[in-house]
């Protein structure tokens, strides 16, 4: 039996430091524009995208959905059509220098448990501010698109203390996708309300999917 995975194995970019500008509304990064299986490294700062001052380790991938033309091996996603992935273990970190607060969140589909925590230095060091547990659900009671493995879509969030430089993205590479990654708010995908505090950051990454099927 072959492991299903979101992504073809591939190869990462090296990040490169930029300065960050603090937002005062909540950021949601979904991924849209960014080519299947190419690195999101600087996208959003300055390589392409919005530029909010974020960048992501080399490991970091974005891919599309195969019913978009991409290679990815996912349904149902919430902001179609591409999400983030890693391809190897430990080493799937967002670097946000100017910091964020309040909260993280994101949607996620998984094979595995797994975990992702915020930090208040970057590169996922300094204190812990706080961790979302993950579990395998990736599968579970999917309906509508059907031609995706990993088609269960869960939002988690967590609320914090203090100013979030970094968010490191554990978990078994190439079986948790990424998507709505959302600064400022624990719920993912949050239109940004009138009054809300500032944030800035942004630390994730993760999985690997690729179109494989059982033999």
């Amino acid at each position: 039996m072959i492991r299903k995975t979101l992504g073809a194995l591939g190869m990462g970019l090296g990040l490169m430091a930029a300065p960050m500008v603090a937002s005062a509304a909540v950021i949601v990064l979904d991924f849209e524009g960014i080519g299947d299986q190419a690195p999101v490294g600087n996208f959003y700062n300055g390589g392409g995208g919005t530029n909010y001052g974020v960048e992501f380790s080399p490991a970091t991938l974005a891919i599309i959905d195969a019913d978009a033309g991409g290679s990815g091996n996912f349904a149902n996603e919430p902001s179609p059509n591409t999400i983030m992935f890693f391809l190897q273990a430990n080493n799937a970190i967002l670097n946000f220098a100017a910091g964020f607060d309040t909260g993280f969140s994101f949607f996620y589909s998984s094979s595995t448990a797994a975990s992702v925590n915020v930090y208040d230095g970057l590169g996922g060091t300094g204190n812990l501010l706080g961790t979302l547990n993950l579990t395998a659900q990736g599968f579970n009671n999917c309906g509508g698109d059907p031609t995706g493995d990993f088609c269960n879509w869960t939002p988690v969030g967590v609320n914090f203390a203090g100013i979030a430089k970094s968010i490191d993205f554990g978990g078994t590479a190439n079986q948790t996708g990424f998507d709505d990654i959302t600064f400022g708010s624990a719920t993912p995908g949050q239109t940004p309300i009138p009054g809300t505090i500032a944030l800035l950051g942004l630390g994730l990454a993760g999985l690997g999917w690729s179109s494989r099927k059982k033999a």
